[in-house]
């Protein structure tokens, strides 16, 4: 079996909703990240098997198979193909495991894996809600299968963010200290530089625009929860935002072909699911199964990426795992950097990637958590 190797990692800035990337077309998202792929690695983008993407709520400007329409916006040859995966949140990540595991089959050689999402002018659950004003209903009720089995229970991200807190014991304020903690470590990221090999900027914008340098605890503890009687607020969410980004992952024939160096190999790729109703617990799942399946134990693993879609989850995952959270996220999360859904994937490997090459860390474990109750799985190696 080939192994399958990272060649590239790039993406965009990441832009607070309603920011400075609002107004930029999806497709010219992905396609300024497409084409960064192949700046300096000298290989013919002709040489590309295929395009896979994360997009989720592909209506209107996402619609029409994103990962196509990126390709050719990015001006490269019409015969490559593209494909756009739903994994919810993990869309991306699902995107690089697909893509790896066409090149480990040998079925590929050269493949784009990536996501983009512009959730400003698309907001979240977009297709749910278009669907609803046709009288649809929503995903998650009306199927005869899920009602009986789930019935006609609150089925919420908000709500499972919740739940998390209660049932790990979490408080407020030491959800609060973990998304001020964001705040100033991908402050001190973007002031020490450790972004700028990673960000391809996009015109005039070159730094993530999420980081509140201004925030504290005092502020925060203003803020009303998201819902009667729950903890969680907007401060301990992730940001909704645009963004793209994408890595290029390459097989053994194709490294020795164009004489490539490789920054990384996929060591291991897994998803799991667990509840639906709690949904936002499958990293935990998902990273005990990751371990037992390599063999490797948490002091294995140099650095961690793990979603910040709410600070409870992350808690949770590294209270239940016995992670130090000094190896997590150590440049921020997406409670300060943002959470553009479909791309998120790929920005956090990207980001997981640089920050082995800058410490020389060998592996890093990258999780999140997904819609449906579900988690993917992904350990590098660092290689060089």
């Amino acid at each position: 079996m080939s192994e399958a190797y990272i060649i590239q990692a790039v993406r965009t800035p990441v832009g607070r909703r309603g920011g400075a990337l609002s107004g930029v077309h999806p497709a010219d998202l992905g396609a300024h990240v497409i084409k960064a792929l192949f700046t300096d690695t000298g290989v013919d983008p002709g040489e590309v098997d295929d395009v896979i993407f994360g997009c989720v709520d592909t209506i209107g400007p996402q619609a029409g198979d994103i990962a196509r329409t990126a390709w050719l916006a990015a001006g490269f040859p019409e015969d490559v193909p593209g494909v756009t995966v739903d994994r919810q949140c993990g869309s991306s990540q699902q995107a690089v495991h697909f893509a790896a595991q066409a090149v480990m089959s040998g079925t590929a050689d050269l493949v784009v894996a990536g996501g983009v999402q512009n959730m400003s002018q698309i907001p979240i659950s977009s297709a749910m809600v278009v669907g609803q004003q046709f009288g649809f209903p929503t995903p998650m009720h009306g199927s005869v299968g899920w009602d009986h089995r789930y019935g006609s229970e609150e089925i919420s991200q908000f709500r499972s963010a919740d739940m998390i807190a209660a049932r790990w014991e979490l408080s407020r304020v030491e959800m609060e200290e973990f998304a001020l903690a964001s705040h100033q470590k991908a402050a001190a990221a973007q002031d020490s530089g450790r972004f700028s090999r990673e960000i391809v900027p996009l015109g005039e914008v070159q730094h993530d625009e999420g980081p509140r340098r201004d925030t504290d605890l005092a502020k925060m503890a203003k803020l009303a929860p998201l819902r009667p009687d729950g903890l969680v607020t907007a401060a301990l969410s992730s940001q909704i935002s645009d963004g793209a980004s994408a890595v290029l992952v390459a097989s053994e024939r194709m490294v020795t072909r164009h004489k490539l160096m490789p920054r990384a190999r996929v060591h291991h790729l897994s998803a799991r699911g667990s509840d639906p109703v709690y949904m936002l617990t499958a990293p935990i799942r998902a990273t005990r199964h990751a371990l037992e399946r390599t063999g490797m134990s948490v002091s294995d693993i140099d650095l961690f990426e793990a979603n910040e879609a709410f600070a409870s989850v992350v808690l949770a995952w590294a209270k239940e795992l016995k992670v130090d959270l000094d190896r997590v996220n150590v440049n921020g999360g997406a409670i300060a950097l943002g959470h553009p859904i479909g791309a998120t994937g790929t920005r956090l490997m990207t980001t997981l990637l640089h920050e082995l090459e800058r410490t020389g860390g060998r592996f890093g474990l990258q999780t999140m958590c997904e819609g449906g109750g579900q988690a993917n799985v992904t350990i590098l190696e660092r290689l060089g």
